[in-house]
């Protein structure tokens, strides 16, 4: 079976508490868009084999791991485990999302590895947030509030069809580092993220006005703001830092526009491409 599995970005993202446990907890609108990774998955008689395509511009960011500590490996590990299942799966995996850019590109693969096994074999997992917290989130897609460390999610209105660059230069963040700093974060500027996720609902055609970031101000980039600020000047609403980096978004009135600030974009040397808010995670390709 192959898919095509989306990214995520994060409207809002706020942090709002730390646990004993040392896990952060957040509020926060996901939405799925138009960028993908493909996964292929058949099924075989014992074994996990994974095989990855990882495009040179994501590889020399961020080496991804081909083998059992990749998520997607994890994923399929799961599913055999808690299915008592004693056959095995080859995966391989086609990367169009880039790592360590705040958009869930692994835990979409491991996601899309869950929907596979399960369209195989009629099975399913029980706590897919297991594998990490935005899982789940991936396993239904399209708009929705976020709380806890992730595994609260809420559907909201439909808000796909929203025009999208989506950029990112060659520095990564790493998601621990990130939290650390927004630790030391001082008075910070908290995003409205309920009122964004009410405006979805009422106001869709201005809810870009509460989108916002609070790793922003904790991350400190200087392509981060480079690409945000050739966005703008390029015609966007808006423009946003997603997840905890290093990965922006702007939202544009039309695709004309948003073509001509993606090639801009791109003669600077970043990855940029157009896109849109979907409301699903997965395509099937083949069955």
């Amino acid at each position: 079976m192959k898919i095509k599995t989306a990214a995520k970005i994060n409207l809002a993202l706020d942090v709002t508490g730390k646990l004993p446990n040392g896990y952060h907890t957040i509020e926060s609108v996901f939405q799925t868009v138009g960028l993908y990774d493909e996964i292929s998955v058949e099924l075989t008689e014992s074994g996990i084999k994974l095989t990855c395509e990882v495009p040179e511009e994501f590889a020399s960011s961020d080496p991804i791991p081909c083998d059992e500590r990749n998520i997607a490996y994890k994923a399929a590990k799961l599913f055999f485990e808690e299915n008592s299942m004693d056959c095995g799966c080859r995966i391989h995996i086609k990367k169009g999302i880039p790592s360590q850019a705040g958009m869930g590109g692994g835990s979409t693969d491991a996601a899309a590895v869950l929907y596979c096994l399960g369209r195989l074999t009629g099975k399913s997992v029980s706590k897919p947030e297991k594998l990490g917290a935005d899982v789940p989130f991936f396993l239904t897609g399209g708009t929705a509030y976020v709380e806890g460390i992730g595994e609260r999610i809420t559907p909201i209105a439909d808000y796909s069809g929203k025009i999208l660059v989506i950029a990112k230069g060659r520095e990564g963040v790493s998601t621990a580092e990130a939290y650390r700093s927004i630790d030391g974060l001082i008075s910070p500027r908290h995003p409205e993220t309920q009122k964004l996720a009410e405006a979805v609902i009422s106001s869709p055609r201005t809810a870009y006005q509460f989108f916002g970031n609070l790793f922003e101000q904790a991350v400190e980039l200087p392509e981060v703001e480079d690409i945000k600020t050739a966005m703008l000047d390029g015609g966007s609403f808006r423009a946003v830092m997603t997840g905890s980096g290093s990965a922006v978004f702007g939202i544009f009135g039309s695709a004309e526009q948003a073509g001509i600030c993606a090639e801009q974009l791109r003669s600077k040397g970043y990855f940029a491409c157009v896109c849109e808010t979907v409301p699903d995670s997965f395509i099937e390709l083949e069955k």
